[in-house]
C-alpha cells in the first residue's frame, strides 16, 4: 500500500445536495422546501416551544418549586454509636481514623458527629461539626470536642 491508494471508506464521504440550481438539478426552483408558507421562507418554521396547537410539554408538567442551593456542604454523617462500636478508651478520633476503622470512605467530604445512640467511653473527636446532643454525650462520657476548620473550596451553608 502506498501513499497514493489511501481514500475514505465507501459511504464515508458524501457530496452535499446544492439546492436551487435549477430543474436539471432536481431541487431547483423550491429548493425542496415544498410550495409557499412558514415552512418555504427563510428562517421559517415553529419554535421549538410550538407543537401544533397542542398544549407544549413545558406547560403540561408541574412547577418546581423552591432552589438549589449550590453552596451546600454535605457532610460525612458519623453516628455515637458508631464511635462507641469502632474506637478504644482514650481514643482519637478524626477524618483520617475513620477512614482507617472503615467507619466512612470518603476523607474529602466533612464530618459530622450525630447524636444517635450512646458513648460510654471517653474519645478526643476532631471533627469539621457536632450536634449539641453529640457534643453533650461526648464531654459527659469524659471526651473533649474540637472542631476542626473546613477546608478551603467548601462553603459553610447549612
Amino acid at each position: 500500500m502506498k501513499l497514493h491508494d489511501l481514500q475514505p471508506n465507501p459511504g464515508a464521504k458524501k457530496t452535499r445536495k446544492r439546492l436551487g440550481r435549477g430543474i436539471s438539478a432536481g431541487q431547483g426552483k423550491t429548493g425542496g422546501r415544498g410550495t409557499k408558507g412558514q415552512g418555504a421562507r427563510q428562517g421559517g418554521g415553529p419554535s421549538p416551544y410550538f407543537e401544533g396547537g397542542q398544549l407544549p410539554l413545558v406547560r403540561r408538567l408541574p412547577f418546581k418549586r423552591g432552589f438549589t442551593n449550590l453552596r451546600r456542604v454535605k457532610y460525612m454523617e458519623v453516628s455515637l454509636d458508631k464511635l462507641e462500636s469502632h474506637f478504644v478508651k482514650n481514643g482519637v478520633v478524626t477524618p483520617d481514623t475513620l477512614a482507617g476503622a472503615a467507619v466512612m470512605k470518603d476523607t474529602s467530604k466533612p464530618v459530622v458527629i450525630l447524636g444517635n445512640g450512646e458513648l460510654t467511653k471517653p474519645l478526643t473527636v476532631k471533627v469539621h461539626r457536632v450536634t449539641a446532643s453529640a457534643k453533650a454525650a461526648i464531654e459527659k462520657a469524659g471526651g473533649t470536642v474540637e472542631l476542626l476548620p473546613l477546608v478551603e473550596g467548601e462553603e459553610a451553608g447549612e
